[in-house]
């Protein structure tokens, strides 16, 4: 099968259109545009893939194309038949996504204000589009405490009379419209005025009340003219925000995109330099082509909302970037501007966008998430026997000549397994030579295992060694000396000392940067082996240096000075005691030596 569909999509011309793949009964299960035909539906039918689409491909029984004059033209048809036929394998945005309206019904005795995400041809009003759901909602609270208007889910008239008012009218944010007494006229005079603000008004609406302000004051309805004075208020700080929750109103939206453990897409939305709204979408399914997903993301996120700001900022470069600003720009209905910010301020935004976009991952996914797709990861790009579920790592740490060891970590299934950590002492290297130390230390570990030490079982499924190359070679040696075959990698640091890539003993590099999970993780497992190694040299060059300032007293071995520390705790103490305190641990003899050592011969 696969031979024939590459035949015949070799046989595709050289010019730009749309393919569709059908499975074996006939159903579209993926929508793509190519700017050369030929090449971009073969290379389906060569070469890997990443799970997804393997998963395509494997379930491709034919597939169509409609050749276009242009490259717009594709990505315009492209973008329709996605939305006609929602294949199971596009990437695609959800349909409650849309820009919300406010809904506006004035045939109801009581209208209401309520937020939806498109119109309909139903005989109400609708406002909008605008910006976040979020921040609609919010805007939308705020514009009905300030006119006093309902927050509550009561309903009118039917809920009239049946409750006391709750605590919105005690707190002055609400008439009370529940009370029999407090008239309809009043409900609809207040929705007129929120109309006015959503219809861009608010300097007419403001101008009205300070009269009525005014005239209160003047009939000495003071309770009235205060009441006013606050809607005022609320009413002018709604007026200075309105253009953030107007979609229309947004300057610049930044796109950002990151791939981890799910994929995610970030818009965020500028008015006049502040960010004012976000919007997310996370993808589980895995990403093979960064280009190919934000271009269709930012197709669907924009046409879908008919909608858009003056500017649209990319994170990186996409080939059908003109394409896409000349469909955007139709789509509003006026001109819209995509570009990639390389400085500024606008290059800010971008990163910002790319931040949050990579900290909603982090935030949505599981630890099991991240650790069954780094393994996965991992098994596919060190072409492993299988899933890495036991990783052991090494580390050398050592100061001169002296007190030289080896830490072992032990991370299973993505967590460290700390009953399983090992230290060694290097006994048998001379000096600093780090490449036999760790082949001494790898070796010692191995040979336990071979001697049937239960303490050093099962075999890790993937060594991981901190240094270069040739630091993994030295523990390859020692591994095979010992009769075990276990897949080896050194873990490369960059001049900030984190782990860039993994390398194999031939010294071919892995780069781990562009996979943030893996980074983390690899970059974690080298974090830990280090702490570990160096707490315990530490603790080696601790116990060194207690020994040899009691050692250097005549009349203290071994035993005298564990009494002395046993008693005492600390050196600093022994030199605070007094002679008296010495003399009931020790000899008196060695208690005046311990005494004169740290005080003198005169005591002092």
């Amino acid at each position: 099968m696969i031979e024939k569909l590459a035949a015949k999509a070799h046989a595709l011309p050289m010019k730009p259109g749309v393919y569709l793949m059908k499975d074996a009964a006939g159903k579209i299960i993926y929508v793509g545009k190519a700017k050369l035909l030929k090449n971009r539906v073969s290379s389906y039918f060569r070469g890997a893939h990443n799970e997804k689409t393997q998963a395509l491909v494997s379930n491709i029984a034919d597939f169509d194309v409609i050749v276009a004059t242009s490259e717009f033209e594709a990505l315009v048809l492209e973008n329709s038949l996605i939305k006609h036929h929602m294949p199971k394998y596009n990437i695609l945005l959800k349909d409650d996504k849309g820009y919300p309206f406010v809904r506006l019904d004035r045939a109801a005795d009581y209208p209401e204000l309520t937020v939806v995400s498109r119109t309909a041809d139903d005989g109400a009003r609708y406002f909008g589009p605008y910006g976040s759901r979020g921040s609609t909602f919010a805007a939308l609270e705020a514009m009905k405490k300030a006119l006093k208007l309902p927050q509550c889910a009561r309903r009118f008239p039917r809920d009239i009379g049946r409750e006391r008012p709750c605590l919105n009218y005690h707190m002055g944010a609400c008439r009370a419209y529940c009370l029999r007494d407090t008239p309809r006229s009043e409900y609809l005079q207040a929705i007129d005025q929120a109309v006015m603000i959503l219809e861009g008004r608010s300097a007419e609406l403001l101008k009205q009340l300070k009269e009525e302000m005014a005239a209160a004051a003047q009939a000495l309805r003071f309770e009235r003219a205060a009441e006013l004075r606050d809607s005022i208020k609320a009413i002018s700080l709604l007026e200075t925000k309105q253009h953030a929750w107007s979609a229309n109103g947004t300057d610049v939206d930044a796109v950002g995109f990151c791939r981890g453990v799910k994929s995610c897409f970030v818009v965020l939305h500028y008015v006049d330099g502040q960010l004012l709204g976000k919007d997310y979408e996370l993808i589980d399914e895995p990403v093979e082509d960064d280009d190919e997903a934000v271009s269709g993301l930012v197709r669907q996120y924009y046409t879908i909302r008919a909608s858009a700001p003056k500017s649209v900022l990319l994170p990186f470069e996409l080939a059908d970037a003109q394409s896409l600003q000349q469909l955007i720009s139709q789509c509003a209905g006026r001109s819209v501007t995509v570009s990639v910010p390389q400085r500024g301020e606008k290059a800010v935004y971008t990163a910002t966008a790319v931040l949050n976009a990579r900290e909603e991952i982090e935030r949505h996914s599981t630890r099991e998430e991240k650790a069954s797709r780094t393994a996965q990861w991992l098994e596919k790009a060190l072409d492993l026997p299988g899933l890495p579920e036991r990783i052991e790592a090494f580390d050398i740490s050592n100061t001169g000549n002296d007190s030289i060891v080896a830490g072992m970590v032990v991370f299973k299934d993505g967590r460290p397994l700390k009953r399983d950590y090992r230290h060694f002492k290097i006994m048998t290297t001379d000096g600093q030579n780090d490449y036999g130390s760790m082949a001494e230390a790898v070796g010692r570990r191995m040979a336990r295992y071979a001697a049937g030490d239960e303490k050093f079982a099962p075999l890790p499924d993937l060594l991981l060694i901190d240094g270069g190359a040739a630091h993994a070679a030295a523990a390859v040696r020692a591994c095979v000396e010992n009769g075990v075959n276990v897949p080896v990698f050194g873990m490369v640091k960059d001049d900030r000392h984190r782990t860039r890539a993994l390398v194999t003993p031939e010294g071919h590099e892995i780069g781990i940067a562009a996979q943030p999970h893996v980074f983390a993780f690899i970059g974690t497992i080298q974090e830990e082996t280090h702490r570990f190694a160096i707490e315990y040299h530490r603790k080696l060059r601790s116990k060194s240096a207690v020994g040899s300032t009691l050692d250097a007293i005549p009349g203290v071995g071994p035993a005298r000075r564990t009494a002395l520390l046993k008693s005492f705790g600390t050196v600093s103490a022994v030199r605070e005691a007094e002679l008296e305190q010495l003399t009931k641990v020790v000899p008196k003899n060695t208690a005046k030596a311990v005494y004169d050592y740290f005080h003198g011969e005169s005591g002092e």
